[in-house]
């Protein structure tokens, strides 16, 4: 009985808890098994930053070295023992260097399967050493052609031998560790001093994963580089950075943006940058582009909200603000000229989530971050590429930027009277901006101020409505305004109300069966009209 009461007092797990213990056994048992140690490692870099370091933490570990060309005598030079690849294959370099690793002592080093008797009898048979950790950095090949080099210089940076070390290695993770570019290289030096020269499983396979994004951005680049002159319709696109953003379009939503942002512009200050405000900078930066006229454009969720050039910054800046100073709480305002301490006294007066400008002076940056969070970006002298992707259902669809910007020579007069030099010059700055609003779109604008926008709306008699409501909200006087109109008037509607309004002058594309509607009402109430023959849908 005493014992029988002893037992009964035992604190006993429940079977679940057991079960889980002993699963967590058999995985570290299983993961203890796939240790593997670093014997021997095989180096052909093409930029050998830390690869001091590297070389002399496997030469303490008493690693045998293998290596190629240059990286051989960089290693050497740190004196430190190594083995030419031309030693263990009997074959120099050969064809100006273009054949330097490419032999089955080689890849059969890396390849051969340490657990299958049959791999290991036919390595033993042909001499094959195994190579159980190779670090590559491959040829240039991207910063070559962006350096504007000649093409046979490119193609020389085309990397053979060293991609298909990366390759080679990364398929048999199984047994060999394959460090595949430079920005691997302290992954692989924590390793080395955490794990005393020895890895696992997870390890190898962590590595094989980035030998393979390495090895496809790569492939990606030459494609894309030989389809400028095939046009080989094959959606092929690699960003090799990436930047985990606070969350996606809203909270419960993850994100991620691709790409170097560090490319377009400096942050000289405030909080991470967002989802949604990089959407909102690829539109502001994308309208102001289009002015060189010292010009503010204020963004909210990616439409102009305000727009007005003027012969100051600082006027630019009032008077676009005073197109809808609402709006513009909490948007996105930028400039295509240097910020100066007088612009910034009066921008500093609203809050805003980001501004971007080429410059600014250093009392007006000072003022200009006394808000914490508020995002400062110095723009820097880029060019965007031409074509533009969007993810739909199961696919991508693909297409060239609207980058055609209407002038004078474009415009058509359609009607009786033409307009005069100021109304030509309110019609092109209008058109500029209907252009980025998305559709159905309207613009009001006079003397180079926006007065009124309606945007997103399913018809564009309702996008007119709006734009009037805004003008009239905030006192702006359509009288002698001018309308821009993203698509063709199907109807005289639009014309008739933003006559009744003021407006004197119109720009649309034309292209409809009813084009002679609009342009009879305006030739009966003397209104200018000229088509562009230029849609500008925006969706």
């Amino acid at each position: 009985m005493i014992i029988n009461g002893f037992f009964s007092r035992l604190p006993l797990k429940p079977a679940s808890k057991i079960n889980k213990i002993a699963n967590y056994s058999r995985k570290v048992k299983s993961l203890m098994n796939t240790i593997k140690p670093i014997r021997s490692a095989l180096i052909s870099v093409y930029h050998k930053d830390h690869v001091d370091e590297i070389a002399r933490k496997l030469n303490a570990l008493g690693v045998t070295i293998y290596s190629t060309g240059g990286t051989y005598d960089f290693i050497r030079s740190l004196g430190i023992e190594a083995i030419t690849v031309e030693s263990l294959t009997s074959y120099p370099s050969i064809f100006g260097g273009r054949v330097k690793t490419l032999h089955p002592k080689v890849f059969g080093g890396i390849l051969f399967r340490r657990e299958e008797e049959e791999d290991l009898k036919q390595a033993a048979e042909f001499d094959i050493p195994p190579i159980d950790l190779v670090i590559v950095d491959l040829y240039p090949f991207e910063a070559t052609v962006a350096s504007g080099a000649e093409e046979e210089d490119i193609i020389e940076k085309i990397d053979i031998g060293g991609i298909s070390l990366i390759r080679a290695a990364a398929k048999n993770y199984n047994d060999v560790i394959i460090v595949p570019s430079a920005a691997q290289y302290k992954d692989l030096i924590k390793l080395l001093d955490e794990k005393n020269g020895s890895s696992d499983l997870n390890d190898r396979y962590y590595f094989a994963a980035q030998a393979f994004n390495v090895s496809s951005h790569y492939d990606s680049a030459i494609f894309n580089y030989f389809n400028r002159k095939t046009d080989i319709k094959a959606f092929k696109q690699s960003l090799g950075k990436s930047e985990i953003l606070r969350y996606g379009e809203n909270p419960h939503q993850e994100g991620v943006f691709y790409g170097d942002l560090a490319e377009i512009f400096d942050q000289l200050h405030g909080k991470a940058i967002s989802y949604n405000n990089l959407v909102d900078l690829e539109a502001a930066l994308a309208l102001i582009r289009e002015f060189t006229e010292p010009t503010f454009v204020i963004i909210k969720h990616t439409n102009a909200c305000g727009v007005a050039s003027r012969p100051t910054l600082k006027q630019a800046w009032l008077d676009a603000l005073a197109g809808d100073p609402i709006s513009a709480f909490g948007g996105v305002v930028i400039t295509n000229k240097i910020v100066d301490m007088e612009t910034a006294g009066e921008v500093n007066k609203l809050f805003f989530e980001i501004i971007i400008a080429p410059e600014y002076e250093n009392n007006a940056l000072e003022l200009l971050k006394s808000k914490k969070n508020r995002i400062i970006l110095q723009i820097k002298p880029v060019d965007f590429q031409a074509k533009q992707f969007k993810s739909v259902l199961n696919g991508v669809i693909e297409q060239l930027k609207d980058t055609h910007t209407e002038t004078v020579s474009d415009l058509q007069n359609v009607t009786d009277i033409h307009p005069d030099e100021q109304q030509v010059n309110d019609l092109l700055f209008a058109n500029i901006i209907v252009k980025h609003l998305k559709s159905n779109a309207i613009v009001l604008a006079k003397n180079g101020q926006l007065l009124g926008a309606g945007c997103g709306m399913t018809s564009r008699v309702d996008a007119l409505k709006h734009a009037i409501s805004k003008a009239a909200e905030f006192g702006l006087d359509l009288n002698n305004a001018v309308m821009a109109s993203d698509a063709f008037f199907p109807f005289a509607d639009s014309v008739e109300l933003a006559h009744k309004q003021g407006v004197t002058a119109v720009i649309q594309p034309g292209g409809s069966v009813r084009d002679e509607d609009s342009v009879n009402y305006c030739n009966q109430n003397g209104i200018a009209m000229v088509f562009t023959g230029y849609r500008h849908f925006k969706h």
